[in-house]
């Protein structure tokens, strides 16, 4: 199976007459990239490759560089507020701070942190229960990095968990579970992706759906990246930049942690009762009618069908609309608050989204100024003339990583490359003399969950996607230290998942033989190089928090 297949040259001929800009199509994403990381600020990196992308599609005149910063606002920010789900999105969001900032005026959120306190009583159950939270919203991403992170932060902050882990538990939990389950707002748009590539290839034989549940095996990236969220939380080790953030929150009085970032339009009353049922209710009615409304506005006879057929965006605005009523009704029933608090209250939550919103806006502009550019194209073009066959997975998954990382997104990613991808590997498998396609479908579905998968990875790694941003955003941490301290982690599931899954299966192992083995891996990286935040000494700690 080790051997090259010359890619015809109307293949890459194309994906280079579909790059005009050739590597100038690289620099937004790199510029953005460099000036987030240089300055830890991601307003001015994404509105500095903005202008980068508009100066690369205008007209290269005197004042090209001027009217280049005009059009990024009057022209591409407002194209990118155009489409209909994105707005969603943003609804979405506003709504469900202004419904978390009636449930922390309430006393509900407090309540909740004071009955899971009895259950997470230290720092390691606290992020345990994080991370299983995270697998029970498997449904959608957003709904579970904005739920699971704005309920559990005065939770992990009592128990001097670091906003920056918590960002962690609920960026690598979210995406991850909601890539690979059976019925998911994810899956809906992956089966649709796979759907239409499949249209290009008669000689393939088999449903979309069927397709992506053949490939959940090969997702090795999230499934050890789940693996390594728990074994991280179970084992209270860190290594990297998120033990120097550990090390720090262990040494800062909890009280402190508590005051930040607090708007007084969301403060409880001191002589407010704590129930957690003020809190609890509204979420159930969000997760509730987020679930009926994907069965609503869904079509087909199996669950998956339904689920994978629903109108997602559709189905978050219901919920978060409903949740705000339902806060609205227990506190006003409970005469908890008046209505004039309550639309303070709700006010201020909403308040505290809007830098999320507008750091959204930003991040769909420059992704939708990359694909103008057609950098995707560019990288897949990049590949070679020269294609080993036992290498499609490994570098579909690579590949989609890279494409998601300069993008910011992952669904974009997969929407690029599935189409580029799968048409290619089946065409190399089927023309091959020496290749059996039916005996080589292990190869086909690693392919497949190679996109899939890459594009998850390389979002986990890109300080301009719009999920990492919504995660240091849910936990009210800087941005820049959610990348940080995430990214060795995300780095060393990124590496498992090739060396002990990508490659093996290229050479026709089975998945099953790859996936204890990208554990056991997992756990030997974190007991080896992982430190216990809680037994470092009192002055080796302040030489870790005076240089963080």
């Amino acid at each position: 199976m080790i051997f090259a297949v010359d890619i015809q040259d109307a293949v890459v001929g194309s994906a280079v007459a579909g790059a005009p800009h050739g590597w100038l199509s690289l620099l937004p994403p790199l510029v953005a990239i460099a000036v987030a990381l240089a300055i830890r600020s991601v307003l001015p990196a994404l509105f500095a490759g903005i202008c980068c992308g508009a100066f690369l599609l205008g007209d290269p005149a005197v004042d090209a560089i001027w009217t280049a910063v005009l059009r990024s606002f009057d022209t591409y920010l407002v194209s990118s507020l155009v489409d209909a789900d994105r707005v969603r999105i943003l609804l979405f969001t506003m709504m469900l701070g202004g419904m978390i900032g009636i449930l922390s005026k309430n006393g509900g959120m407090q309540g909740i942190v004071s009955r899971l306190t009895t259950f997470a009583s230290t720092a390691v159950r606290g992020q345990v229960m994080t991370a299983a939270l995270g697998l029970v919203v498997f449904f959608d991403d957003v709904a579970n990095t904005l739920l699971i992170g704005k309920t559990m932060r005065p939770l992990t902050d009592r128990l001097r968990i670091s906003r920056e882990k918590l960002a962690y538990l609920v960026d690598s939990t979210a995406a991850p579970i909601a890539g690979i389950a059976f019925a998911s707002t994810w899956v809906g748009y992956e089966v649709s992706v796979i759907g239409n590539t499949i249209e290009q290839i008669p000689s393939l034989d088999m449903t979309p759906y069927l397709l992506f549940i053949q490939s959940i095996p090969y997702s090795f990236y999230p499934i050890i990246t789940l693996f390594m969220v728990f074994t991280i939380a179970y084992s209270g080790r860190d290594f990297g930049p998120m033990y120097r953030a550990e090390v720090a929150a262990r040494r800062r009085r909890p009280a402190a942690l508590l005051s930040d970032n607090k708007e007084p339009a969301t403060e409880p009353d001191g002589h407010r009762n704590e129930r957690a049922s003020s809190a609890l209710l509204p979420i159930i009615v969000v997760v509730i009618t987020l679930l009926s409304s994907l069965v609503i506005t869904g079509e087909g006879e199996s669950l998956q069908e339904i689920v994978g057929s629903a109108d997602s965006y559709l189905a978050l605005m219901w919920a978060s609309l409903l949740g705000v009523l339902a806060a609205a009704a227990i506190t006003l029933t409970r005469r908890i608050l008046t209505l004039e608090q309550l639309v303070d209250a709700w006010a201020g939550g909403v308040g505290t989204t809007l830098f999320a919103v507008i750091v959204l806006a930003l991040a769909w502009t420059l992704a939708d100024i990359i694909q103008e550019l057609r950098t995707a194209q560019y990288i897949v073009a990049m590949v070679g003339e020269n294609l080993p066959l036992f290498l499609l997975p490994t570098l579909s998954f690579v590949l989609s990583g890279i494409v998601a990382f300069t993008t910011g997104t992952s669904w974009g990613t997969m929407g690029i490359m599935m189409p580029l991808v799968l048409p290619l590997s089946w065409a190399l498998l089927t023309g091959s003399a020496d290749m059996d396609p039916a005996g080589d479908l292990p190869l086909f579905y690693g392919t497949v969950a190679g996109v899939l998968s890459g594009a998850i990875w390389g979002d986990h790694c890109s300080p301009i996607s719009d999920t990492t941003i919504l995660a240091s955003l849910a936990s009210e941490c800087h941005h820049i230290e959610h990348v940080r301290t995430q990214l060795p982690y995300a780095m060393a599931s990124g590496v498992c998942a090739v060396i002990f899954g990508t490659l093996p299966v290229g050479l026709g192992a089975p998945w099953w033989i790859g996936l204890p083995l990208g554990f056991a891996a997992i756990a030997f990286v974190v007991a080896v190089f992982g430190r216990h935040s809680d037994r470092v000494s009192p002055i080796d700690a302040t030489r870790l928090t005076s240089t963080y």
